[in-house]
C-alpha cells in the first residue's frame, strides 16, 4: 500500500471495471458524483472523492469510504478500517462497527443515496460524461436505485462474487 494518498484518478477515464459510468453534477453540488456497474451488475457510486459506496450485484453493501475511514463487508456487518502511517509503513488499523455506528452509516448512506435518485428522477442534474458515449447510464442508475429500497442489507464479504 502506498504511504502517500493522491487524490481519486479521473474515474470516468480510469475506473475501466465499470463497463458503464457516468460523471454527474447533481443540483448545485460542487463536487461531481459518478456512478458505474460492472460487468456482473454490482455499483459503485462516489460521491465526490470523500464518499464511495460499493455494491454487490443483488444490492447488499459491500465496501465504502468515508472521508479517511474505509469500511467493508463481513458476515454481515461493518468493519471500518484506519490508515495509519509511520517513516516505514502504513498499516489498517481495524476496527467493527457497533449497532448505533453501523445505523447511522447507513442512514448518511441511504441520505445520500435518495438525493441521487431524486435528482435524478426530477432531471435535475447535468451528464459531464459517461463511457460508453451510447450507453444510459443514468436510465439505468435510475432503474437500480428504485430497485434498492429502503432496507439496503450489508454484504457477507467486500467482494464483488
Amino acid at each position: 500500500m502506498a504511504r502517500q494518498e493522491q487524490d481519486r484518478e479521473d474515474l470516468l477515464a480510469e475506473a475501466k471495471a465499470l463497463v458503464e459510468r457516468a460523471s454527474l453534477r447533481i443540483d448545485d453540488d460542487v463536487e461531481e458524483t459518478v456512478v458505474g456497474f460492472r460487468r456482473g451488475g454490482s455499483a459503485s457510486v462516489f460521491f465526490g472523492a470523500a464518499r464511495v459506496y460499493q455494491f454487490t450485484s443483488d444490492g447488499k453493501l459491500r465496501r465504502g469510504h468515508v472521508d479517511e475511514l474505509l469500511y467493508k463487508a463481513e458476515g454481515g456487518r461493518l468493519v471500518a478500517l484506519r490508515r495509519q502511517r509511520s517513516d516505514k509503513a502504513v498499516e489498517l488499523v481495524r476496527h467493527e462497527l457497533d449497532n448505533d455506528a453501523t445505523q447511522q452509516f447507513m442512514e448518511a448512506m441511504r441520505r445520500h443515496l435518495e438525493k441521487l435518485q431524486r435528482a435524478l428522477a426530477g432531471g435535475r442534474y447535468s451528464l459531464v460524461g459517461q463511457v460508453p458515449p451510447a450507453a444510459d447510464v443514468v436510465g439505468r442508475a435510475r432503474q437500480w436505485l428504485e430497485g434498492l429500497g429502503q432496507d439496503i442489507s450489508i454484504a457477507s464479504s467486500p467482494r464483488v462474487g
